[in-house]
C-alpha cells in the first residue's frame, strides 16, 4: 500500500472526507496562486525589458537628431 492509499484510508476511516476535500481544494488553490504569481512576475520582467529597450531606442534617436 503506497502513501496516498494510507492517507486516504486514514481520512475515510475517520469519516473526514470533508476535511480531505478541503485539503485538496486548499492545495489546488495554493498551487494555482503560485503559478499565477510566477507568470505575472515573468510578464512584468518582459514588460520591463521592453520599456528599457524603448527608452534606449528613443535616447539613440534623440542623439542622432541633435
Amino acid at each position: 500500500m503506497n502513501a496516498i492509499d494510507q492517507i486516504l484510508t486514514a481520512f475515510v476511516g475517520r469519516a473526514d472526507v470533508g476535511h480531505l476535500g478541503l485539503l485538496l481544494w486548499a492545495g489546488s488553490a495554493s498551487a494555482f496562486a503560485y503559478f499565477m504569481l510566477r507568470e505575472m512576475t515573468a510578464a512584468n520582467r518582459r514588460f520591463d525589458e521592453f520599456v528599457r529597450e524603448l527608452n534606449r531606442f528613443n535616447a539613440r534617436l534623440e542623439g542622432d537628431q541633435s
